[in-house]
């Protein structure tokens, strides 16, 4: 079968490991099952693995990918959850794994998960829609109704809007009453972001007309400052990624004298995944898509996520 894997680390020149071409089928053990796929989207997971980062060399080749949508061997229209773990927070189990750390993943023909990892696909979202929800949508969902303890109508700053994960909290929060504030250094970004419901758009680092409730926080060291600044006190931060460094400074006492709490939030459950698809069939909210391209031509994608040059999710449809 036709498939996109990582063949070599290249923290420098990630793409170098990147090869399209023919791959076995995957293996099922027992309690799993295959998926035909029909979209698979790219997060910077996917970029990081050829870089080195959560992978060894020994583990490759490996197939690419942890997010996808298709068709079960029963037939039926599914989302494919990508925490591999067990327990009722399959986040929390000490020894998960993503879908393309230790089992190949998503880019492919097809893809060996474990059954109780599929969750029906509504028949209003497309396919290629319901593939961006595994990994940054699903994120979102959990930072801003689990994690983020807030009530419709409070104001959450949404910082790097372009990104899988901060275009969908923007889509999100916005179906869900809050009063969403979003930061990007590009001014055709900030534009977008408003289009997708962002109430006000500010530069990056820029004074904000008042404190915020929460921030949700995927960029790291860059913003890491502002993140801080802007809370109101008693305010909450929700960080889920570091794309710009995980060590900025603390501020410990910024944090403790206006009392602000940090919270870690990980991917999301795959009881949430199957609610966070109820979510858009009832509410009409949609992923931001920036392109889709058949897999064959992943290696644009790919060069585009590393250029920075994305506003929402890169999909793959089909081996052609």
């Amino acid at each position: 079968m036709f498939a996109v894997t990582a063949t070599k680390i290249d923290p420098d020149n990630p793409l170098a490991g990147l090869t399209l071409g023919e791959h076995p089928e995957p293996e099922v053990p027992d309690g799993w099952t295959t998926v035909a796929v029909r979209a698979a989207s790219l997060n910077h997971h996917d970029l990081w693995t050829l870089k080195g980062v959560g992978i060894r060399q020994d583990r490759l080749p490996i197939v690419l990918g942890g997010d996808a949508a298709g068709v079960d061997e029963d037939g039926n229209e599914v989302i494919v959850h990508s925490v591999i773990g067990s327990g009722a927070d399959e986040t929390l189990d000490p020894k998960r794994s993503l879908l393309s750390e230790k089992y190949d993943g998503t880019f492919a023909e097809r893809v060996a998960v474990p059954r109780r990892n599929l969750v029906p696909k509504p028949a209003a979202l497309s396919f290629e829609e319901a593939a961006c929800l595994p990994t940054a949508w699903l994120t979102a969902y959990r930072m801003l109704f689990d994690k983020a303890d807030l009530e419709p109508g409070s104001t959450v700053l949404v910082q790097g809007a372009g990104g899988g994960v901060a275009t969908a909290l923007i889509t999100l929060g916005r179906a869900g009453g809050y009063r969403v504030w979003a930061t990007s250094r590009s001014e055709e970004k900030r534009a977008r972001a408003l289009g997708l419901g962002a109430d006000q758009v500010f530069e990056s680092g820029a004074r904000l007309p008042e404190r915020v409730d929460a921030v949700m926080e995927t960029v790291g060291q860059a913003t890491w400052d502002h993140s801080l600044k802007a809370l109101r006190p008693g305010g909450r931060i929700v960080v889920s990624g570091a794309t710009s460094g995980a060590v900025p400074p603390a501020d410990l006492n910024r944090v403790f004298f206006l009392q602000l709490s940090v919270v870690g939030s990980t991917m999301g459950t795959r009881d949430q995944l199957a609610r966070l698809a109820r979510f858009l069939e009832q509410t009409g909210a949609r992923p931001a898509i920036d392109r889709t391209l058949p897999l064959s031509g992943a290696r644009e994608g790919f060069a585009a996520m590393h250029e920075g040059d994305v506003f929402g999710k890169i999909v793959f449809t089909g081996a052609g």
